[in-house]
């Protein structure tokens, strides 16, 4: 998931990896437009649902009211963890926290989507990599 702002830059604000989930809750939940765009870089599975069907899945099968509020409350955390984070520590703990996160993703994501989200250009990533490959 990420955002593309007045001057044209991409920042990224969320990923998804294997058996996980991503949606833009603002929009669907407004039922307007969203600002951030959505994409699989991957083959994936997307699930579409129109907003009164998803609530009447809420309101009759309360199996899966709970599931998604479970879901969405883990990604609130994760959310939350990650804006800490960003105001708390250094572009290494982030890119760290990163590969902790998705330990399979800096593999498959170009150094430009990672720079991205961590909050730094890909020139000071790629030096990030070549100081912690570097260590003993």
């Amino acid at each position: 998931m990420f955002a593309i702002d007045r001057d044209g830059k991409e920042h990224n604000l969320q990923f998804a990896a294997e058996n996980d989930w991503i949606t833009d809750l603002a929009s669907f939940y407004a039922e307007k437009a969203s600002s951030v765009y959505i994409e699989a870089i991957e083959g994936s599975d997307i699930l579409q649902i129109k907003h009164d069907d998803l609530l009447h899945l809420y309101v009759n099968y309360h199996k899966i009211d709970h599931n998604f509020r479970v879901i969405i409350e883990q990604k609130y955390v994760e959310l939350q963890n990650r804006v800490l984070q960003n105001i708390s520590s250094t572009a290494e703990e982030r890119y760290l926290s990163f590969l902790n996160q998705y330990p399979g993703l800096s593999k498959r994501l170009p150094g430009t989507q990672i720079a991205s989200y961590i909050g730094v250009s890909p020139e000071f990533l790629s030096k990030i990599r070549k100081e912690i490959a570097h260590r003993p």
